[in-house]
């Protein structure tokens, strides 16, 4: 995985987080569900005529109308016209959906050397979230485990890991509640993930294996303790922003923690790059981005 220190988060259009998430020509389901007349309409339609204005504004007659527009993860199988485990092409995302407690679960995402920095996070309602990592080289079997596993460590919902999933598409309102909420997408990073990023153990107690082989285990901390992985992120925020070099940083933090990592360099550089992003995100992405890592729950 190569990572980048300069990547900028940005809000995404509709149209331009389509196209994030998918090539030009995938095959992608749609999901239009207007909730006050019980009506679902699903399309299977080309990822750039998704993206384009007419169907863009055909979306947004029915969002005004009341209905939630909803678009797949992952890719389905030419001359496929059902969203099914089955018909998934290829998995190219993996996510979380975070209903409680969802600023804890982000930032403990973001402190975490377990987790790679999300490349999309949705608000989708009032302190709610959904988060996105791009990946590849995944099995179905594996992206259904990661997911799961992730819905374990940071509490989100386990009714969302399967690989044929819809989440919200950003630009459009969460009609769910009384008051309607903008959906709202920030890009925080352009890598794409291979499965040996994610540190993150099976949920199963009857698969004790880690997903990815050569990683220590993870610490369970008791409520209130801040964890060592926090303590070097909190470290590295601080350390930045007194104008000391990133690669210095890294080093220090590897060196510290060569004992106790498999792979001290890389948790090191992950664990810099996270509180760079910290410093440098604008203000209106969250304030968990700004906040320092006190001992966190969960987040959607």
């Amino acid at each position: 995985m190569t990572e980048t220190l300069c990547f900028k988060p940005r809000q995404m259009s509709a149209p331009q987080y389509v196209l994030s998430l998918h090539r030009p020509e995938d095959r992608v389901a749609v999901l239009v569900r207007n909730r006050s007349k019980q009506q679902t309409t699903q399309r299977i339609l080309l990822a750039e005529d998704i993206a384009s204005p007419t169907f863009q504004d055909w979306l947004g007659e029915e969002n005004r109308a009341g209905a939630d527009v909803f678009i797949g993860m992952n890719p389905l199988c030419p001359g496929s016209f059902a969203r099914t485990k089955a018909s998934v092409l290829e998995i190219r995302h993996v996510y979380l959906d975070l209903d409680e407690d969802a600023a804890a679960s982000l930032r403990a995402i973001r402190t975490s050397a377990d987790a790679p920095i999300p490349n999309f996070v949705l608000d989708t309602s009032p302190e709610k979230n959904q988060v996105v990592w791009r990946v590849e080289g995944l099995d179905p079997s594996q992206a259904e485990v990661l997911l799961r596993s992730l819905a374990t460590q940071f509490n989100g919902d386990p009714a969302a890991t399967d690989i044929s999933r819809v989440l919200r598409l950003p630009g459009f309102a969460n009609c769910k509640y009384n008051e309607q909420f903008l959906v709202r997408a920030i890009q925080e990073s352009d890598v794409v993930y291979h499965l040996r990023d994610f540190n993150i153990e099976e949920g199963s107690p009857e698969a004790p294996r880690r997903l990815s082989d050569g990683h220590t285990s993870s610490r369970k901390m008791p409520s209130g303790h801040r964890s060592q992985s926090e303590a070097d992120w909190a470290y590295a925020k601080r350390a930045l922003a007194r104008g000391d070099n990133a690669d210095q940083v890294i080093q220090r933090i590897a060196d510290y923690r060569a004992d106790d990592k498999a792979d001290p360099l890389y948790y090191a550089r992950l664990t810099v790059i996270k509180a760079q992003l910290a410093l440098m995100s604008p203000q209106q992405t969250s304030t968990a981005w700004t906040e320092s890592p006190e001992r966190t729950g969960r987040d959607h």
